[in-house]
This record gives C-alpha cells, structure tokens and sequence, in this order.
C-alpha cells in the first residue's frame, strides 16, 4: 500500500480522548497523531466519510496544552468483535491558528 501521509505519525504513551464537539459524545482515544491526522480506538467508532468537529482532551492536562478543538474527515473505519475496541483514521480538515500551535505542542509531548 502506498503511504500518502505527509507527517510522520507518532504513537502516543499519553491519553488523549476525542470527543464530538456537538453531542459530547466521546468517540475513543488516540492512538497516534501527527499535524494532519490521527488514529483513534474506541468501543464504537464514527464510521467512514463523517466530517466531525472534534474536541482532543489530554488527561492528565498538559499544563502548557488544553484542549485542542478541530475538524476531521474520517478516513476509514473498523468498528471491532463483541467486546474489543475498533479504530478509526482521520485527516485534520480544518484548525485554527492557535489551535495548530496547541497540537504542535501536544505533538512535542509524544
């Protein structure tokens, strides 16, 4: 398969949820990330081709990070077996100024 990524991605050792800025529905956690996409895992997952506003909360808070707001465009999907988690690829379609500096320091945590 060929890669597209543009950025490295890096594997994360910290939590990281995602959740869906309207409903506050929590839509998993991060796998891995870089400045123009993420993996995510989570018990149901947003299936392929939803566009979601998406809220990134590292926990514990990373003093100098809060939370992180976006949109992505999932990619593709794999919901999982009875009783395992499923995972989800995003593309970062739409982030502000400021909020690109705060994933760029969340990247640096990594």
């Amino acid at each position: 398969m060929e890669e597209r990524r543009q950025h490295q991605r890096r594997r994360t050792d910290l939590t990281v949820e995602v959740y869906d800025r309207h409903t506050g529905a929590s839509l998993g956690r991060l796998a891995d990330l870089s400045s123009d996409g993420f993996m995510l895992c989570g018990a149901q997952v947003p299936a392929a081709d939803s566009v979601l506003e998406c809220r990134l909360v590292p926990l514990p808070p990373l003093h100098e990070t809060g939370e992180i707001h976006l949109g992505a465009d999932c990619l593709w999907s794999r919901g999982g077996q009875e009783g395992q988690l499923g995972w989800a690829g995003f593309h970062i379609i739409d982030i502000a100024e400021d909020q690109a500096a705060a994933l760029e320091e969340l990247i640096s945590h990594l």
